[in-house]
């Protein structure tokens, strides 16, 4: 055919997570922020600022793993055999939160802190998962003759641990930076005031994790610093020193909407991050996108029918923050 489908499978599913991570991040982030903000009035608006629009951010979730099984059915195999626990959590944690932000606001007055309770914990978990997973992945597996050889509880190590709370700054960094421009008066000012010192502790947790991953992975030390790579690579750490530096600026000058969209450009710049490190294996360290594809008539037949469905997820998803846009005060309710 002269068309490359397993590179283009492996862009649909890149961007379907990516997309999963912008738009699912605030919503746990406004979870993880929870704790901070004790004003129930306050809360109902935190929540009333992803109510009209987060039951359909796991779109994009269910999308990148019925990619991943369609067009790389190895990996899907691999992945989940080596992953199903922290999977199964998150997934769990999801359930949770999602649980709990329809509940919460049927519940009387006196219950309603056990599904604030239900809702932090819920985002908490999954958020938490979500980045063990990740700091697993990054770490690869063990495969024989095709198949998973490692253990059920390979996935818990220290890196895999520490990538989890590191996710867990990220999305709360997110979620406050969201509020900053989706809310107005003190609930605002007390985003304001969260969000620096959030800033700072992303960029010391991104330290750590850039030194780390380098030392305990001498592939990915020499991907990320073997030439041409290294042309690649240097521009990240740079950008995001001058990213953070930006965002910095904006919330002390109080702006609405820069914090936000500049933590996205952050987001963006650790998936690049990982892409850099990981690129082209989809089975870390060594099984790339090429060796784990499905046969080209699965995958070409796939690809016309998610060719066709992407663009309707798109225009619901742009339709639906289009219209729900603009700030949300306390007389707003959409329950």
């Amino acid at each position: 055919m002269g068309i490359d489908l397993p590179l283009i499978w492996a862009v649909i599913i890149i961007f379907g997570i990516m997309m999963y991570v912008v738009m699912d991040g605030f919503d746990l982030g406004i979870g993880i922020l929870f704790p901070f903000v004790k004003g129930e009035r306050d809360r109902d608006v935190m929540m009333n600022t992803v109510a009209p629009v987060w039951d359909g951010n796991e779109t994009w979730l269910v999308l990148g793993g019925a990619a991943l099984f369609g067009a790389f059915p190895l990996a899907y195999a691999v992945v989940l055999s080596a992953l199903y626990l922290p999977l199964m959590l998150m997934l769990m944690g999801l359930i949770f939160r999602g649980v709990a932000f329809e509940f919460r606001f049927k519940a009387r007055a006196d219950k309603r802190h056990l599904w604030d309770k239900a809702f932090i914990g819920g985002s908490l978990a999954a958020t938490f998962f979500q980045g063990v997973a990740l700091g697993a992945f990054i770490e690869g597996f063990k495969v024989v003759e095709r198949n998973y050889a490692g253990g059920s509880l390979d996935w818990l190590t220290p890196f895999s641990l520490f990538c989890g709370v590191g996710l867990i700054v990220a999305y709360a960094l997110l979620g406050c930076t969201w509020l900053i421009m989706k809310t107005e008066g003190p609930l605002q000012s007390k985003m304001h005031d969260l969000a620096r010192p959030l800033a700072f502790v992303l960029l010391a947790v991104t330290g750590v994790v850039s030194i780390w991953t380098p030392l305990a992975h001498p592939d990915i030390a020499t991907r990320w610093f073997s030439l041409p790579n290294l042309f690649w690579f240097l521009p990240v750490p740079i950008l995001v020193l001058v990213t953070l530096y930006g965002l910095v600026r904006a919330v002390a000058r109080h702006a609405h909407y820069t914090p936000f969209l500049l933590t996205l450009v952050l987001i963006f710049l650790g998936y690049s991050g990982l892409g850099i490190s990981l690129w082209p294996n989809i089975i870390p360290p060594s099984i790339s996108i090429w060796d784990a594809a499905a046969p080209p008539q699965s995958q070409g037949f796939m690809l016309v029918g998610t060719l066709f469905i992407i663009p309707f997820i798109l225009g619901y998803t742009f339709w639906s923050y289009y219209v729900f846009r603009g700030k949300v005060t306390h007389d707003d309710g959409y329950h």
